[in-house]
C-alpha cells in the first residue's frame, strides 16, 4: 500500500517510461509522413474518436470500481482479522486459569503465539502467485524483489511455534488450515483437563470458526481472478482508441493551422504530438490503476499491507502476554508498506 500523500514521479516513470516512449514515436511517425511526405489521407474526423473515448472512458470506471471493491474486501477481511486476532488473545489469558501458573502460562503462550504463526502463514499463503497474476515492467518487478516481500515459502511460522509441529506443518497442502486445527485440539484437550468448562470452549471454538471463515474469504478473492471478459477487453478497448487517436488530433490541430493562415501557424500541428502522448498516458494509466487493485494480495504497490498488519497483531498479543521486547512496527519501502 503506497502510504505518500503524493506518488513520486520515480514511481510514475517505472510504471509509464515504456508507453510514454512509445507514444511519442508513433505520434511523431503519424506527423512526419502527414505533414512531410503529404499522406493527407491519414487524418480522420474526431467525432468518432471521442465517442470511442467516451465509452472506453465508462468501461475503464466500471472495472476500476470493481477492482476497487475487490482490495476493500480484502482490507476489511483482514481488519476482521485484527479484531478477532485480539479477541482470541483475550479469552485464552481470561479462560486458561487452573492451580498451576507455570503450565498456564506455557499454554497461553502457545496458543497466542501459534495464532501468530497463523496469520503470517496465511499472508505467504496469499502471497504466492497464480497463472492469472499480474505481471509488470522489469523496473517495476526489480523494485518489489529488492524489497523482498513475495516470499515463495511458508517459513514465516517457524518463529512461532515448536520444531515438531513445523515439520509437520511443510508437509501439509494448507498450513494456515492445519495451524488452526491444532488450535482446535489444544481447546478440547483443556476441556477434557476441566481447565476450561463447556461455555468456553464453545466461545474458543467460536472464535477458530471465525478465523476460518476470514481465511476463507480472502482464499475466495486470491483463487477467483477478476473477470477476464472485463479486464482483457479493458485493455484492447484501450488500446484501440489510443492508436486512432493521433490521427484525429491531426484532422483538429491541422484545420486550426490552416485557418489561421500564418506561416507560423503552419507548425500548429505539430502540437498532435504532446497532447496526443498526454491523452494516451492518461488512458492507459487509469487501466493500469484497475490492473493493479484486481488482486489485493500479490505484495505490490497498491495491494493490503499484511506483512504490517501482521507484525500490528503480533505486537499487540505478545504485549497481553506483559512481554518487554516487543518487535518494532514495519516500516514502509520506498514509501509501499507491505
Amino acid at each position: 500500500m503506497y502510504i505518500k500523500r503524493n506518488i513520486g514521479w520515480g514511481v510514475i516513470l517505472r510504471y509509464a517510461w515504456k508507453n510514454l516512449i512509445f507514444f511519442t514515436l508513433y505520434a511523431s511517425l503519424i506527423f512526419y509522413v502527414y505533414h512531410f511526405l503529404g499522406w493527407n489521407f491519414l487524418d480522420i474526423p474526431f467525432q468518432p474518436i471521442s465517442v470511442i473515448g467516451i465509452a472506453v472512458a465508462f468501461y475503464i470506471g466500471f472495472k476500476n470500481s470493481q477492482s476497487y471493491d475487490r482490495f476493500w474486501e480484502g482490507r476489511k477481511i483482514w481488519g476482521g482479522i485484527v479484531n478477532y486476532s485480539r479477541t482470541w488473545a483475550i479469552q485464552v489469558l481470561s479462560f486458561i486459569r487452573s492451580e498451576d501458573n507455570a503450565a498456564d502460562k506455557k499454554m497461553q503462550a502457545q496458543l497466542i503465539y501459534r495464532h501468530i504463526g497463523w496469520i503470517n502463514a496465511l499472508r505467504v499463503q496469499l502471497r504466492q502467485p497464480r497463472p492469472w497474476s499480474l505481471k509488470e515492467d522489469k523496473l517495476v518487478e526489480r523494485m518489489f524483489d529488492k524489497h523482498g516481500e513475495r516470499n515463495p515459502s511458508c517459513n514465516e511460522a517457524f518463529n512461532y511455534i515448536n520444531k515438531r509441529e513445523f515439520i509437520d506443518l511443510k508437509k501439509r497442502v494448507n498450513p494456515a488450515t492445519h495451524l488452526i486445527k491444532n488450535q482446535a485440539m489444544d481447546i478440547v484437550a483443556l476441556k477434557e483437563k476441566e481447565i476450561i468448562d463447556g461455555f468456553q470452549e464453545d466461545q474458543m471454538q467460536s472464535v477458530l470458526e471465525e478465523f476460518y471463515t476470514l481465511q476463507g474469504q480472502c482464499e475466495r478473492i486470491k483463487n477467483t481472478p477478476f473477470p477476464r471478459q472485463y479486464g482483457y477487453f479493458s485493455r484492447v478497448f484501450t488500446w484501440i482508441f489510443v492508436l486512432i487517436l493521433p490521427f484525429g488530433l491531426l484532422d483538429v490541430f491541422e484545420d486550426d493551422a490552416l485557418i489561421s493562415g500564418d506561416a507560423v501557424q503552419s507548425w500548429y500541428g505539430f502540437l498532435m504530438i504532446p497532447f496526443s502522448v498526454l491523452i494516451s498516458w492518461i488512458f492507459i494509466t487509469m487501466e493500469k490503476v484497475g490492473d493493479n487493485s484486481e488482486d489485493p494480495f500479490e505484495g505490490r504497490i497498491n495491494d493490503v499491507p499484511m506483512t504490517a498488519l501482521c507484525r500490528t497483531i503480533e505486537i499487540d498479543l505478545r504485549d497481553m502476554l506483559d512481554e518487554e521486547n516487543l518487535p518494532d512496527p514495519v516500516e514502509p519501502k520506498d514509501y509501499i508498506l507491505y
